[in-house]
């Protein structure tokens, strides 16, 4: 992406499976995402009938499913019912939500712009005689990274979440799986560092299994979408309905907060701590969030239960950038996050549509789509010859960043002090360049905030509104309630 700074990493043909040292450097290759058809202006509308069509479906099969026996005479009536199911949990309902939220777009344009994927560069230009195959190495390039980036859709099959009797997210849990896949990239990054790809033969790495063990769904895996919604309870997540980025991140951050009751350290699920990054006074102020040092210090002493004096760290950013649609004056700085080393990128798509986005190039967003439906597939944390072809996607598609909902939220992980260090200069240097419009800022205290004036502001002119506002503006669109 021309004009973006000339650091991160920079992708080579040849991709390697160890893990690497913290400074991370980087180039790709890339495919596309789906953009939406401009004619349907109130897609969210749609998705709720959808959404709450399905679920009745889901429910009634589950529940006539165990009255089969009893009662054969209604067995011929259920057939029309076992129809639409079918459609729910096959292709056609990727098909059905194209038809409402617009058709998605795949592949790579003819522009030679750099693409960014969470602070990788892959250089396509050609500049030289050599060009066209230095842009064939670089995009093959791209396609293995974007490939071996973790893949969370809907699943059925699963056990029933708690009470709900659901056995599958479908049309409600896209939210919940965009922010399982940035999660279960920290983890990647963390565990096997940021050139790992996925092997092309078994046996597969052990600490790759373990983080597909992970995230499986069961209560017996520690992210699974089971107990996520348990931790979230309190912001209001539960099994069936759609929720907000505001409300996952905190969920992230409660779910983080009781698995450290494990005794030892070394051996938590998630062995980062989670920082969610609000506005001053936990946004009441109005303003730019604001990354806090000194608080990201105390979450990685909390973490370690005073035993460090810092953490590998996660950063959660939780973001309005707009009422109905994203303020443009964002679209620079958002592009220039996926620059970022730390970069974990974005949870975010059409209002009552979550993707997980993972790279830019030009006015294009390339993520990974969560609303293909799979069976259940449950990784044993020791099973290095699993298959795991349901957690990858070899499909890149792309959607314009200015048609992205304006509630989403950035991840970005930070692997030691330096890291962080060299982190909150670059958030910095953004703030500084982002011509009035912050993405957030970045200060040592809360303290020094009530004293400096410039670095919160009190109004909303640009778009961005604390989490309290949004609730008074926002009716229609129950993914955009946080």
């Amino acid at each position: 992406m021309k004009g973006f700074r000339e650091r991160g990493f920079v992708a080579s043909s040849k991709s390697s499976s160890t893990a690497e040292s913290p400074h991370r450097s980087f180039t790709s290759d890339s495919s596309e995402l789906g953009s939406a058809d401009a004619k349907f202006s109130k897609p969210s509308l749609w998705s709720t009938f959808f959404a709450s069509a399905f679920s009745v479906f889901d429910t009634h099969c589950d529940s006539s499913s165990t009255s089969e026996k009893k009662a054969p005479h209604i067995r011929h009536g259920n057939g029309w019912t076992s129809a639409v199911k079918k459609i729910v949990a096959g292709g056609s309902m990727r098909r059905i939500q194209e038809c409402v939220l617009g058709t998605s777009k795949t592949g790579i344009s003819n522009t030679t712009s750099d693409i960014w994927l969470l602070g990788a560069c892959y250089k396509i230009s050609q500049d030289n005689s050599s060009g066209d195959a230095a842009a064939t190495n670089a995009l093959a390039a791209f396609n293995h990274d974007f490939s071996s980036r973790i893949l969370i859709t809907y699943r059925k099959g699963f056990d029933a979440i708690e009470d709900s009797k659901l056995t599958s997210d479908v049309s409600w849990g896209c939210m919940l799986r965009s922010s399982q896949m940035l999660v279960a990239q920290a983890l990647l990054f963390h565990r096997l560092g940021r050139s790992w790809r996925k092997p092309l033969d078994k046996p597969l790495d052990r600490e790759y299994v373990e983080i597909l063990h992970l995230f499986g769904d069961s209560e017996s895996s520690a992210f699974s979408i089971h107990n996520l919604l348990r931790a979230g309870k309190a912001y209001g997540l539960a099994a069936g309905s759609w929720v907000g980025p505001y409300a996952v991140c905190h969920s992230w951050e409660s779910l983080v907060r009781s698995r450290r009751e494990e005794t030892n350290l070394e051996y938590q699920s998630l062995s980062m701590a989670v920082y969610v990054v609000s506005g001053s006074e936990d946004g009441e102020r109005g303003g730019a969030p604001v990354l806090c040092i000194e608080e990201a210090a105390r979450h990685c002493s909390e973490f370690s239960k005073g035993q460090e004096d810092w953490t590998p760290i996660l950063l959660l950013v939780p973001l309005v950038l707009g009422l109905d649609k994203i303020n443009p004056r964002y679209i620079p700085s958002l592009q220039a996050t996926f620059t970022f080393p730390q970069s974990l990128g974005i949870l975010g798509g059409k209002p009552g549509a979550s993707t997980y986005i993972v790279g830019v190039q030009d006015e294009n967003a390339f993520y990974l789509d969560p609303h293909e439906v799979q069976p259940v597939v449950n990784v044993s944390r020791d099973d290095v010859e699993a298959n795991t072809s349901s957690y990858h996607c070899n499909v890149v598609r792309h959607i314009p960043l200015d048609l992205i909902d304006p509630s989403l939220a950035i991840g970005f992980y930070c692997r030691d002090k330096d890291d962080f260090d060299d982190f909150c200069m670059l958030a910095s240097k953004l703030t500084d360049e982002s011509n009035g419009a912050p993405l957030f800022t970045v200060a040592h205290s809360r303290k020094l905030l009530k004293h400096d004036s410039g670095e919160v502001r009190s109004d909303d002119s640009l778009g961005v509104m604390t989490m309290n506002d949004v609730e008074g503006c926002v009716h229609e669109d129950d993914w955009q309630l946080l």
